[in-house]
């Protein structure tokens, strides 16, 4: 069978960065919209403009602060239009960024992706996840292609504040399983292929990075200090977990985390990225991974700080009854086909009891870190 790659054209990253958006987006179009975060816009608008500027490029600016839904994208295409676009720039996090996506897929114009924050794999990605006006999920567009353009200022990421970035971990942690689970399954990547195994070991070399990297980037999340384990941390997170997943597919981990997404106080409390770690839990124990390959992902959940009971999460009743419920649900998902053994209601009702029961981490865990590493550093 054919089997297709891809990704965005070029990603940057480092401290400065956004001092190349104008230079960038110039050799797309000389007529530049930024949608961007309305909370973030007072920190960055003058590098902002500066760096248009100095292409002789004057921006159009809007200032963004509402849902991805239909009508969003809409309005913000039609504003596209008259302006007389021929670039779409997006700036912020999730919300902003996959906006910009839907109206530069309405409007047929080039996409620039400049996050700022790191708390999803998304800004590298074609995918436009479209919620209803009270925040449910409704539907997932994709872009016809990656955005032209990823432009990762770590200055400006490592400002956010450190519970993002925890997430943005978690989102990047369903990598690797996932990537084995699609390469062992059925499924089709977003190519409509089956996958090439450069995602899989995409996958794994993110686990590794967050493995090694992980703490110290928390330990120095949201004070501004750039460092080495920040940088490979982001990288792990914005580009390898997302060209990992794009080119294989979703499977259990997603599959769990979008059913705890649509429980309302799961929702309200915690981010997407702490519901897909927690998926990535269940999912581990469900493929009955080895002892020492679980002590691993647990203590690192712990070592880090992630919420890995379904309580911590926001679930009210963590009971047999909403278990049951959980897996009856998850046990629907198309990802599924990515699973060497395709799993039922029961088997994920087995994983999740597992996962509220297994202990704390215990010294043990840096050990078999150590070993799933070797000696050679990343």
């Amino acid at each position: 069978m054919t089997r297709i790659f891809r990704a965005p054209a070029f990603y940057i990253q480092g401290p400065g960065s956004l001092g190349l958006l104008g230079e960038k987006a110039a050799t797309l179009g000389r007529s530049v919209v930024a949608i961007c975060d309305a909370l973030v816009l007072p920190h960055i608008e003058a590098a902002l403009t500066e760096t248009l500027n100095r292409q002789d490029i004057v921006p159009a600016i809007v200032p963004f602060d509402a849902d991805v839904t239909h009508r969003e994208m809409g309005r913000l295409a039609e504003e596209v239009r008259k302006k007389g676009g021929e670039v779409v720039v997006g700036i912020g996090g999730g919300r902003t960024l996959d906006t910009a996506k839907g109206v530069a897929r309405r409007t047929g114009l080039p996409f620039v992706s400049v996050p700022t924050v790191a708390s999803t794999d998304a800004p590298s990605t074609r995918g436009i996840v479209i919620y209803d006006d009270h925040h449910r999920m409704t539907a997932v567009e994709q872009m016809d292609e990656n955005p032209a353009f990823v432009i990762v200022d770590t200055a400006v990421i490592a400002k956010a504040p450190a519970r993002l970035l925890r997430g943005g971990i978690g989102d990047a942690l369903t990598a690797k399983f996932e990537a084995e689970g699609a390469w062992k399954g059925t499924g089709l990547s977003k190519q409509g292929t089956r996958p090439l195994k450069t995602g899989m070991m995409l996958g794994d070399l993110c686990y590794r990075m967050l493995l090694e990297h992980g703490a110290g980037a928390m330990q120095v999340a949201g004070t501004g200090e750039v460092t080495p384990d920040l940088e490979a941390v982001v990288e792990a997170i914005l580009w390898l977990s997302a060209v990992a997943f794009e080119n294989t597919g979703l499977s259990v981990a997603h599959a769990v985390a979008t059913e705890l997404g649509a429980i309302e106080p799961v929702r309200m409390k915690t981010l997407h990225g702490e519901h897909a770690a927690y998926g990535t839990l269940v999912q581990a124990v469900a493929e009955h991974r080895p002892d020492g390959e679980l002590k691993t992902l647990f203590g690192f959940c712990d070592e880090i700080g992630m919420p890995r009971r379904l309580g911590d999460l926001g679930l009210p009743d963590a009971g047999d009854p909403a278990i049951e419920s959980l897996a009856l649900a998850c046990a629907k998902s198309p990802f599924l086909v990515n699973q060497e053994r395709r799993l039922d209601a029961g088997d994920l009702a087995a994983a999740f009891r597992a996962v509220e029961n297994y202990p704390s981490s215990s010294s043990t865990y840096f050990e078999y870190k150590d070993n799933y590493l070797g000696t050679q550093g990343i």
